[in-house]
């Protein structure tokens, strides 16, 4: 649907009349007054914008509503006219041409890429499909295949590329591709793991496909051209296979470092010579056309030798005859004595060369002939078969067949799915026009029309040479049977030749791209950083040229030449080719499905159905092809994601991974939000509250470590703070904190999220984390913190309220609250030789107190520590019994634990106990005496002062109203003084007293003087009995119920530390806080009092619903 665009222009409000003139003249003035105000200048349309550009980009006051936000929001003008300038820079091979020429002089301006559809695109995927797979299997391909299941294989083979083509002209026609092609599109696609895994796989693709053109370029060479160059040559026939692969591995070695050294010197060269190289191929097929047409009406002349329906070897002997007829006389052949042990006539032949007559037919018959039926079927065989035509014979009484007499046989063994790994490379030149993307016009525009026209080409061509020439010809592979000639060469006018010299330098030239194109790619891969490892091949000369990478590629290379056989290296780069394929259709169909808003391709002939067919098409035939060679691609395509994702940098790409992410995460959270999870899935879903520095650094680091090892990666972890303050004063110090915390998260190999809050106040901001951390069903059911250890010695009394607030609200939100005393001295990494977990389960939580042992023992640090559960009877329990149903309890929980039942029997209250109440509650009393320190109280006099002070400002301003009622206004005035004055002497006086047993007290409570403090003062003097001195605080007794409780912490403490002082760490049930707040203060002593003396503990509050079962 096309867009419509209004250009609107806006003037620049200049009006006749005389009031807008002077409405502009005094907007002018004003600007004028405050030249020094801090505003950006109308002349500039950013914020920090220099005097250099002054007037250049912004000019007059139509935007001023706009002007402050330019900095980041340029005009649309500026924008576009940034677009329109913007060239999209020649990348690759022409930078580090261009560098080599340009060295000791200036820098000439870089062109815009100029190459379009025909020229970039259609001729480099020409010329990488038909390469040597073409030139040299194609016909024995077909004439092992037969006409028709060499017909599917093709269609299977580019039905596959059509289908991949599709896609990635869908991905490349969706915004701008620069140079990187297929890497760049499918890692910008499915995200810096998958991108890194497939962009290797296609990296070594590419390497193998260097091995196998150059593999190519020798069979040529000592097979069809100069085969007296072999330096390995058999005595015996058995031996030669195994010498034609030592020639292959020694002149392939010497061909690899010859072209890499080529790259090396200079890629220019490569460059200039890519046009020569593509001649090359595109003559070959118009030769071969020419001479398919020829057939048609005068058969080439190749004939082909026969024993029987044997082929022979056509290069031992010069006449297909048995004897012949000199001057009438019969004399043997060359061929009778290939046969038969002595040239003469009654000597001893093979039986069956006596059995079969010698027949000679043509190797290419003609379209009329009926070679086409002829070669309709196919003819697998095991290695060593002999290559026989489809006729009558006599066969011999010995099937045993001597290697050694001149038949063609097969040198392996074939099958269908070997045939389609081996044709499968030759449809893998269609990378290439996406490889030159930096290079193209409108890569939008070319790379879909030029890669699918180009797939249409070679198909039709694949399919037609392949009908001209009979079976036994075809299934030659190397033309024994047609004096050693290509035998895709004897179809090409006017020689064979043409097709040996052409397919000879198409071989060296794709082996040149090979050797050019993967380092740049491995470079390519280097320099995004996402594999760590791979960071120095991203390094090269001055120019650009990736050194290290073009070493590491000839040396993978060398691998694939000493396979030395052109059959074994094909399907291994089948494999890479066909991963790469794969995750291009994989990325295409995710995009489509997922929908997201950036994926808008021009190219509009997709659909998600055919991605996922292409996609489904490349998986099988990776099976089809080599089903190990498949696992172990996939095996090394895995390896390198896992790196990836654990040692890679975090890229942010937009991929199409990270929106499937998003899709099942919020399919799950809505799945999750169905009801609560049942008992048996229940873990704990970690909120953990961290305390910050005044440098805003993690306190107790060591809470993270912890964290940890009591979830070991599963589960929920949100890792939480509060500053105090606005969110609008406090932004950067809140984005600071983050980053600390995740740092501290790294470190500490935390896995989860982080979220800082700004709030007024502390209190506020835990609880709107315990209320709001988390989304839908993947929500907290526990908090962690650290035991505010200091809470005695700070000046802050809210440091222990939000302690006990967050008790309380933990408990009203129905969550579990784990609080962790001496923290710091938990274990980090070390682990734990020997030792006890102890478990003090007093009151029944739900079972937390057996869950979270077990979740700890589950990680290495704990691992070897044995669990103990202790428990505690009373006067009129029955021990005995206890201990015997906690140890059948424990059974059926599948818990290994040893279980003691510890009696408390019932005890006077000891004098300490009394004693250490009355302390307590002194404290207390005190502490709410003394309300203000001495700093505060000099304050409270000088607020005072003030207070009076004003008053008799305001009588002197109010001297003309009180004139006449100065009776009244006297007595007023007096009694504000004598009020000021009065407390005034009562603080000074009642601060002496105060002083001493103030400086005696742990803490002091800081508190600010306001007026509603003066009124209450006020009320206290005029009271009689209001004030109480310190001397009654002596006179105290203490409250029966807290030293009920404190009679439970001491007896309870004695005990755990009798059984439990040297444990590794103690879990404890944590008891809940007062419900009225007037004794929160003694709250933080009996916890103080009930924990003493123990090193690791871990207070335990259960959330009010059971964690733990006995059914299965």
């Amino acid at each position: 649907m096309p867009t419509n665009f209004t250009v609107v222009p806006v003037g620049d409000g200049r009006k006749s009349s005389q009031e807008d003139s002077d409405d502009s003249n005094v907007l002018r003035e004003e600007d004028e007054e405050a030249p020094g105000d801090g505003n950006p200048k109308e002349s500039s349309p950013f914020i920090n914008n220099t005097d250099n550009d002054k007037g250049t980009l912004y000019d007059g006051k139509n935007m001023a509503l706009f002007e402050e936000e330019m900095d980041s929001n340029p005009m649309v003008s500026s924008l576009l006219s940034k677009l329109a300038n913007y060239t999209n820079l020649t990348q690759g091979v022409r930078e580090h041409e261009e560098a080599d020429e340009e060295e000791g002089a200036k820098k000439k301006t870089v062109k815009s890429p100029q190459m379009g559809t025909f020229i970039g695109v259609y001729l480099p995927c020409l010329q990488n499909i038909l390469g040597v797979i073409l030139f040299l299997r194609m016909t024995w391909i077909v004439g092992t295949a037969g006409i028709l299941e060499a017909f599917i294989i093709v269609a299977m083979c580019c039905s596959c590329t059509m289908l991949t083509a599709i896609s990635m002209s869908a991905i490349a026609t969706n915004g701008v591709v620069p140079a990187g092609g297929s890497y760049y599109m499918i890692s910008r696609s499915l995200g810096p793991e998958f991108g890194g895994a497939v962009g290797l796989c296609f990296y070594l693709g590419t390497t193998f496909a260097g091995a196998m053109y150059i593999l190519g370029t020798i069979e040529i060479l000592l097979t069809y051209i100069v085969p007296s160059a072999a330096i390995f040559k058999a005595e015996d026939k058995a031996d030669e296979a195994e010498a034609m692969l030592n020639n292959m591995r020694v002149y392939g070695t010497c061909c690899l470092t010859l072209m890499a050294l080529v790259v090396f010197v200079g890629v220019k060269y490569v460059n200039k010579l890519a046009l020569v190289f593509l001649a090359c191929v595109v003559l070959s097929i118009l030769a071969i056309y020419a001479g398919v047409i020829k057939t048609i009406f005068e058969p080439p002349d190749f004939p082909v030798c026969l024993l029987g329906n044997r082929t022979l070897k056509n290069h031992g002997f010069d006449k297909c005859l048995k004897t012949d007829t000199i001057d009438n006389v019969t004399v043997t052949t060359k061929l009778w004595s290939l046969f038969c042990q002595s040239s003469d006539l009654n000597s001893t032949c093979d039986e069956y060369f006596n059995l079969n007559n010698v027949t000679e037919v043509q190797g290419i018959p003609g379209l009329t002939s009926g070679v086409i039926s002829e070669n309709m079927w196919s003819s697998y065989g095991p290695s060593d078969m002999l290559v026989e035509k489809n006729m009558a014979s006599v066969a011999a009484s010995d099937p045993t067949i001597d290697l050694n007499l001149p038949y063609v046989v097969n040198d392996i063994a074939t099958f269908f799915t070997l045939l389609v790994g081996i044709y499968f490379p030759s449809v893998t030149g269609i990378m290439a026009g996406s490889n030159r993307s930096g290079d193209l016009r409108d890569a939008q525009r070319s790379i879909p029309i030029g890669t699918i026209l180009a797939i249409a080409t070679t198909t039709i061509i694949c399919i037609h040479i392949k009908d001209h020439v009979i079976g036994v010809v075809l299934r030659d592979k190397f033309g024994d049977s047609v004096k050693r000639n290509l035998v895709i060469g004897t179809l090409s006018w006017p020689s064979p030749w043409v097709i040996v010299i052409g397919s000879f330098f198409s071989c060296c030239g794709a082996g040149l791209q090979s050797l050019t194109g993967a380092p740049r790619l491995l470079q390519a891969i280097a320099r995004d950083g996402i594999v760590p490892f791979l960071e120095v091949f991203g390094h090269g000369k001055a120019n650009g040229e990736p050194t290290w990478a073009l070493l590491l590629t000839a040396m993978i290379c060398e691998t694939g030449i000493l396979i030395a056989s052109l059959d074994a290296v094909a399907p291994i780069l089948s494999m890479f080719f066909l991963m790469c394929y794969l995750f291009v259709n994989l990325a295409c169909a995710l995009q489509t499905l997922l929908r997201t808003p950036n994926w808008r391709p021009r190219f509009k002939y997709y659909h998600w159905a055919l991605s996922f067919l292409g996609m489904s098409l490349c998986l099988a035939l990776m099976f089809i092809s080599s089903w190990y060679y498949a696992l172990v691609a996939m095996l090394i395509a895995s390896c390198i994601y896992k790196y990836i994702e654990y040692r890679g940098a975090e890229k942010e790409w937009g991929d199409g991974i990270r929106g499937l992410s998003l899709n099942a995460a919020r399919y799950a959270l809505i799945r999750l939000e169905e009801a609560p999870p049942h008992t048996k899935n229940w873990r704990p879903q970690l909120l953990v509250l961290l305390n910050l520095d005044s440098e805003l650094r993690v306190k107790h680091p060591r809470l993270l470590n912890f964290t940890t090892q009591l979830k070991a990666g599963k589960g929920l972890t949100i890792v939480g703070s509060v500053l105090e303050g606005t969110y609008l004063a406090k932004e950067t110090e809140a984005k600071k904190a983050e980053q600390n915390i995740k740092t501290a998260m790294s470190a500490e190999k935390t896995k989860g999220f982080c979220h800082v809050v700004v709030s007024s106040n502390l209190r506020d901001g835990i609880s709107h984390l315990i209320q709001s951390a988390g989304l839908g069903g993947m929500k907290h059911n526990t908090v962690l913190m650290a035991w505010p250890g200091t809470w005695k010695q700070s000046n802050d009394p809210l440091s222990w309220k939000n302690f006990i607030e967050t008790v309380r609200e933990t408990t009203a939100a129905h969550q579990a609250l784990l609080v962790a005393k001496n923290v710091d001295n938990f274990p980090q990494q070390e682990r734990l030789g020997e030792g006890t977990i102890d478990v003090w389960w007093i009151v029944h939580d739900g079972g937390m107190l057996m869950l979270l042992p077990f979740l700890l023992r589950q990680h290495k640090v704990w691992r070897k520590c044995k669990m103990r559960i202790f428990t505690v009877a009373q006067m009129d329990d029955n021990s005995i019994q206890m201990k015997k149903d906690l140890q059948m309890f424990l059974y059926h929980l599948r818990l290994d634990a040893e279980v003691e039942v510890v009696e408390m029997h019932d005890s006077d209250i000891s004098a300490f106990t009394y004693e250490k109440t009355l302390v307590m509650e002194q404290r207390s009393q005190m502490l709410k005496q003394m309300q203000l320190s001495r700093t505060e109280r000099e304050r409270e006099i000088q607020s005072i002062t003030d207070e009076s002070r004003s008053s008799i400002r305001r009588k002197n301003q109010t001297g003309a109203q009180c004139s006449g009622v100065s009776n009244q206004c006297a007595p007023l005035e007096d009694e504000k003084d004598n009020e000021a004055q009065l407390i005034h002497d009562k603080n000074t006086a009642s601060h002496a007293a105060l002083n001493d047993k103030a400086d005696a007290t742990p803490e002091r409570v800081h508190m600010t003087w306001t007026k509603e403090k003066l009124f209450t003062e006020r009320n206290r003097n005029r009271e009689p009995n209001a004030s109480m001195g310190v001397r009654d605080l002596f006179n105290m007794k203490p409250n029966q119920s807290n030293v009920r409780r404190m009679h439970t912490a001491v007896k309870l403490n004695e005990v755990v530390v009798n059984k439990s002082q040297g444990a590794q760490l103690v879990l404890l049930n944590m008891p809940g806080p007062p419900k009225s707040q007037g004794g929160d203060e003694n709250y933080m002593e009996f916890l103080e009092v009930l924990l003493e003396g123990l090193n690791r503990v871990l207070l335990v509050r259960g959330g009010g619903r059971e964690v733990i079962t006995i059914y299965s």
